[in-house]
Order: structure tokens, then C-alpha cells, then sequence
């Protein structure tokens, strides 16, 4: 197995994805797959280099601030481009990149494309919550849908939750404004409408009760996904801020320290870098989408997850799920 690293994307690249890759290759014999400046990512690398790390070249970054169409028109030999087109062309089994979110999903798209019969791809997003963690789609990879398209994300979601997170018949919500069926816009009814033919479907579910219930997978529009999933990041950080600056300079800290013990579980569970990544799902390839500011940690854990979804197959289980469900008449149309 060889998994490709667009090396040069991101905050913090190359040299917090360089590290968080030897971190990686340590533990795992899969072949890693550096893509990016060969000079800068030798010089990071520990010597001698890895027998397991590769460094392939790309002359070009598309940056976390260049428009992606424009970038990738421009940019024929970016690194994120070049790293999509290495799994395209069967060197590599799964993609890792922390870069330009749009880049990389519009890559992947031009290279892999879609898996026949899925109509949008989606990133699934591993969120915390009271009783372990639940997968949430689309987290931005598609803000404009039809209802009918939640059907195809809510089958990727539970293809991943099952082959990766462990779960052996994975429960699937649609978030809405209200537990009731009848309850939400035109789009939210009628998508509950698609969805309650599945025996697997639990029903609605409000934004509240996301961290406190037994939750698999919860589906949306990437519109609404991807503002949970930067409303949830900033709750986060600012509750962390707050008790931060409550505590008190000088002798009284003391007082404090058995609060930051008791605390730094809480503060593992909701840290993004111990997620390393979301999946983009539903092409004919498979990439984990970093966090921008990635850190080493961070890259090693999407590493680990790449690692296992290209091992359990996740592509394939979804080309098979899709393909076993008729596609509502609205889409056959499409």
C-alpha cells in the first residue's frame, strides 16, 4: 500500500506534515508518498531518510488563499494536482491533504470522478460527543443539493462508519429543526420523506442533541454541515479560552493546577488533531481532508485513518451499497 502526501499544503507545510509522516512511518510499513519541493522535504526528513518515505516532485503550491478553479488552471504542476493524479494513475491507495479545502475536493473530483450513481461527493466529519463519536455529511464538499442526494450521503456515511469507526449497523439522523416528521423546510421534508424508506433511518434529530445522544451518522447539505462544523470548533475553543482566562496570575494559579488535569481529557476528546482528517467520499479514490493549521499529530492521525479505509476497502463498499439502491425518480432524471 502506498499513501500520497501533498506535502506543501496547508499552515503549517512542509514541516509539520514531514514530521507527522515519519511519525507515521515508524509504526506503519505502508509507503509514504511526499509530493511537493524535493529540496525542502529532504532537508526535514531525518537521515538516512526512511526506507518506507518517497518524495515525489511538484514545482508549484496552490495556496490556502488562491481560488481553486483559477489555481488549478494556472498551477499545472501543484502539488495537490500532482498527488490526485498519482492515486488516479494506481501509485497510491488513499490521498492526505491539509491545504485549500476547495482545491483539493475539486483535484480529486477532475481526477477520480464520481462513483457511478453518486450525484454529489461529500466530506464526512468526525465529531465528538458524550458516547464516543459520530459521523456527520456533508461538512462541505456539496452546500447545493436536492433532498434526494441525502439518501446517497447517508449510504456513504454508514459504509465508513461500519468499515472504519467499527460500528456494526450504524443508525443514520437527519439534522432538523425538530424531532417530529413533518418538521423543517421543503428541502429537510422532503429528504425525510427519501430516507424513512430505510430500515436504517432513526429520524430527526436537533442541532442540541448531536453531543449528548447515542448518534452513528447524521446527514445534511454541506451549506449547513460545514457551518456545525465551524460553530462546534469555535464553541470549543472560546469555552477553553473562557476557563483560561479565569484562572488567576501569580500564587493563586496554584489553587488551580488539579483543573487542568481534570481537564485535559475533555480537552483530548474535542482537539481536531486527535480526528486527523475527514474522508471525502464518493469518488472513485479516496482522500482525507486535514484541518488547515494541521499539526504533526494532527497529519499522523489522518495518516492512520487513511491507512485503515484504503485497507478495509472503502471505495469498493460504497461502489457496492450505491449500486444495490435505485435512485429516486428525481435523480434518474438529473
Amino acid at each position: 500500500m502506498r499513501i500520497i502526501v501533498d506535502a506543501m499544503g496547508g499552515d503549517r507545510a512542509p514541516e509539520e506534515i514531514v514530521k507527522g509522516t515519519v511519525l507515521a512511518a515508524r509504526e506503519l510499513s505502508t509507503t509514504f508518498v511526499l509530493v511537493g519541493d524535493p529540496d525542502r522535504i529532504r532537508a526535514l526528513l531525518e537521515k538516512p531518510i526512511p526506507a518506507n518515505i518517497e518524495i515525489y516532485p511538484a514545482s508549484e503550491v496552490i495556496e490556502m488563499d488562491d481560488k481553486p478553479t483559477e489555481a488549478m488552471r494556472k498551477k499545472k504542476d501543484a502539488s495537490i494536482l500532482v498527488a490526485a493524479r498519482l492515486v488516479k494513475e494506481g501509485y497510491g491507495d488513499v490521498l492526505i491533504a491539509a491545504g485549500n479545502t476547495g482545491a483539493a475536493t475539486a483535484a480529486c473530483l477532475l481526477a477520480w470522478r464520481q462513483i457511478e450513481g453518486v450525484y454529489r461527493p461529500a466530506i464526512a466529519s468526525p465529531f465528538p460527543n458524550r458516547h464516543g463519536r459520530f459521523l456527520l455529511l456533508d461538512a462541505g464538499a456539496s452546500p447545493d443539493v436536492a433532498p434526494e442526494h441525502l439518501v446517497q450521503f447517508a449510504i456513504m456515511g454508514r459504509a465508513y462508519a461500519r468499515e472504519v469507526m467499527g460500528r456494526t449497523s450504524p443508525k443514520v439522523h437527519l439534522l432538523n429543526i425538530g424531532e417530529e416528521p413533518g418538521k423543517g423546510n421543503a428541502f429537510a421534508k422532503e429528504a425525510f420523506g427519501y430516507l424513512k424508506e430505510f430500515d436504517w433511518f432513526a429520524g430527526n434529530i436537533e442541532g442540541k442533541d448531536l453531543f449528548r445522544h447515542p448518534v452513528d451518522v447524521v446527514v445534511c447539505d454541506g451549506f449547513v454541515g460545514n457551518i456545525v462544523l465551524k460553530t462546534a470548533e469555535g464553541v470549543g475553543e472560546f469555552i477553553f479560552d473562557e476557563i483560561k482566562a479565569a484562572v488567576p496570575t501569580g500564587p493563586k494559579k496554584l489553587m488551580f493546577a488539579p483543573l487542568k488535569g481534570a481537564l485535559a481529557p475533555l480537552r483530548k476528546k474535542v482537539d481536531y488533531a486527535e480526528y486527523g482528517g475527514s474522508p471525502l467520499l464518493g469518488l472513485n479514490g479516496l482522500c482525507v481532508i486535514c484541518h488547515g493549521r494541521s499539526d504533526a499529530r494532527a497529519i499522523y492521525n489522518a495518516l492512520i485513518v487513511g491507512e485503515a479505509a484504503a485497507r478495509n476497502h472503502v471505495v469498493q463498499t460504497i461502489r457496492d451499497r450505491i449500486a444495490q439502491i435505485a435512485p429516486p425518480p428525481k435523480a434518474q432524471e438529473a
